[in-house]
């Protein structure tokens, strides 16, 4: 078994608590949706990364409100490039699978499709 990493991102559109839980929730349904064998037992950890311009909520809640009590959580800031998306939620996941790297399907939603956009093409 493998460690694989799957990588997201969704923008908010403003810096309330409800915005930024139910927009993370919204990226992780989308996750679990595009990785359908993803269980969080199989969940290493988690790493959420907000923007400077977000600070009303953990977007970590999220993940606790899907059930994911055991699952090792963090939330960070994101680097702060002059230019780059503001109001953004990234994530990154770790997780235990047989699942080849070629077969995890990345998930970049809203504004944020413009952050991989080929990936974002390749997933639809």
């Amino acid at each position: 078994m493998s460690v694989r990493g799957i990588r997201g991102a969704i923008s908010v559109i403003e810096n309330s608590e409800r915005e930024i839980i139910s927009k993370t929730r919204k990226l992780l349904d989308e996750i679990i949706k595009n990785n359908p064998s993803l269980k969080p037992e199989d969940i290493g950890s988690i790493i959420f990364t907000v923007t400077d311009d977000l600070n009303a909520a953990f977007p970590a809640r999220a993940a606790r409100e899907l059930g994911w009590n055991e699952v090792p959580l963090l939330c960070s800031k994101e680097i702060n490039v002059p230019g780059s998306l503001p109001k953004c939620v990234r994530v990154l996941i770790h997780w235990n699978t047989e699942n080849l790297q070629e077969d995890i399907k990345h998930v970049y939603l809203d504004e944020a499709i413009r952050l991989r956009p080929d990936i974002t093409l390749k997933n639809i």
